[in-house]
């Protein structure tokens, strides 16, 4: 299963966008505070628990400075996935960013995770633009 999140329009430079993100401690901005519990962080893994019961561990596998970062699923995930925020640069103080959910799952689980990780993804893309549109 592929999920794409909505495209966030970030005005920041892409540098800035990236240091960011690549710390997973930061993720926790992106993420509905009223949906997630159980949260735990290094600058290299984070875990949580989305409404519905879903645990999300995540750890940085790899990065493309300033376009890439590559999430891999973590020991106590469900099922095996990759998590892949892609950005680009649209101009020296404009980022556009967006996630892509790899997931490898059977047809009875996708059903029942799809639409609440769809929500999480494009709730994470739109609270990168409002988080630093806040900083402003």
């Amino acid at each position: 299963m592929i999920i794409e999140s909505v495209q966030s329009e970030v005005n920041l430079s892409i540098n800035n966008v990236f240091n960011f993100v690549q710390d997973l401690n930061n993720l926790i901005h992106l993420l509905p505070q009223d949906k997630v519990s159980n949260w735990e962080a290094t600058s290299r893994f984070c875990s949580f628990k989305i409404q519905g019961g879903i645990i999300i561990p995540l750890k940085l596998k790899s990065t493309s400075f300033p376009t890439e970062i590559i999430l891999d699923s973590g020991e106590k995930s469900p099922f095996p996935f990759v998590l892949t925020i892609h950005l680009q640069e649209l101009s020296p103080n404009c980022t556009n960013g967006k996630l892509v959910f790899d997931a490898k799952m059977g047809k009875t689980l996708q059903f029942i995770t799809e639409k609440p990780l769809r929500n999480l993804f494009n709730t994470m893309s739109e609270r990168l633009k409002l988080h630093f549109d806040l900083e402003r």
